[in-house]
C-alpha cells in the first residue's frame, strides 16, 4: 500500500508538539483528577488531545480519532484511524518523574502503517512505516541479538487494577526475574517497546493495555526487526489488551515463562 506522505508527516507533526506542550507544564502546577483508584489524568493531557483532534479534523476530517481521554472507536473502524496517547506515562509525568512520552498510531482497517512516538526529555523520535524500517531521529533502528534470557535486559509494566491482583502480577515479574538478567518497570508501555526497537531493551510483557498504548510501539518493534504478539502467542492486534515484543531470539523463551506461569496458576489449589 502506498500512503500519502503527509501521514508520516503529520504524525511527527503532532507527537513532536505534543511534547512541546507536555514540556511547557512538566514540574509545573497544574489540575490532576482520577479515572481510577490509582489511574490519574492531568489538564495537560486533556489539552494535548484537543490540540491532537484539532489538528487531525482539519486536515483529515475524515479520519476516526481513538484516543485515551476524548474516547472514540473503541471497535476497529473502516478507513483510517488515528491511534493517540497525549501522555504515556501520566503517572510518572504528574510525580515529575521525567519518563513519559506522546504516542500515536495510523490505522488502516485497524493495521498500524505510520507510527510515531516522541520522548521530549531525551528529544527522541521514534518512527515507522509498514515496510519501510523503524528510525530514531532519522537513524535506522534494530534490535538486540540477545539469545539467552540470563543474558537479557527485561522490561514490563503493571496494570491499574495492580491492587487487586498482587500476587499474579509481582509473580509473573518474579518468574522472570528468576530467569532474566534483569528486569525493569519503566511506567510508559510506548517507551518500552521504542526502547525494545532500539535494542536497550531485549524483551517487553504487559497485560491489560488499552490500543493508544502499544499501537505506536508495536509497529516500531515490527519494523525494527523483533517480533510482537499478544501474551498468548497469538497474532498481535492493538485491540487484543496485551502484547509481548522482543528481539525475536527470546520470543519463545519468554512466551514459555508466561505460559509455565500461568499453567502453575491454573493448578493451585489456592486460586
Amino acid at each position: 500500500m502506498k500512503l500519502d506522505p503527509l501521514f508520516l508527516t503529520t504524525a511527527i507533526e503532532a507527537v513532536v508538539h505534543a511534547g512541546d506542550l507536555q514540556m511547557a507544564r512538566f514540574g509545573r502546577d497544574f489540575q490532576i483528577d482520577k479515572k481510577g483508584t490509582i489511574d490519574l489524568v492531568t489538564e495537560v493531557d486533556v489539552a494535548v488531545e484537543r490540540m491532537f483532534r484539532g489538528l487531525i479534523g482539519e486536515r483529515f476530517p475524515g479520519h476516526h480519532v481513538l484516543a485515551e481521554e476524548l474516547g472514540g472507536a473503541r471497535d476497529v473502524p473502516e478507513g483510517a484511524c488515528w491511534v493517540f496517547d497525549p501522555i504515556d506515562g501520566t503517572t510518572n509525568f504528574a510525580h515529575g518523574l521525567p519518563i513519559f512520552c506522546a504516542s500515536l498510531a495510523l490505522e488502516i482497517d485497524g493495521v498500524a502503517e505510520v507510527a510515531a512516538v516522541y520522548d521530549p526529555n531525551r528529544r527522541e523520535l521514534f518512527t515507522a512505516e509498514r515496510g519501510n524500517g523503524a528510525f530514531l531521529n532519522g537513524r535506522p533502528l534494530r534490535v538486540s541479538a540477545a539469545a539467552r534470557l540470563v543474558d537479557a535486559l527485561l522490561v514490563t509494566g503493571f496494570p491499574y487494577d495492580v491492587h487487586a491482583r498482587v500476587e499474579e502480577i509481582v509473580g509473573l515479574f518474579g518468574a522472570f526475574v528468576g530467569k532474566a538478567r534483569a528486569v525493569r518497570r519503566l511506567g510508559s508501555a510506548a517507551i518500552d517497546l521504542c526502547y525494545v526497537a532500539a535494542g536497550r531493551m531485549d524483551g517487553f510483557w504487559e497485560t491489560d493495555l488499552q490500543p493508544w498504548d502499544i499501537a505506536g510501539g508495536g509497529l516500531i518493534v515490527a519494523e525494527a526487526g523483533g517480533c510482537v504478539t499478544n501474551t498468548d502467542g497469538h497474532p498481535f492486534t492493538s485491540r487484543g489488551g496485551h502484547v509481548l515484543a522482543t528481539n525475536g531470539h527470546l520470543h519463545d523463551l519468554m512466551l514459555e515463562v508466561i505460559m509455565s506461569f500461568r499453567a502453575g496458576r491454573a493448578r493451585s489449589p489456592s486460586e
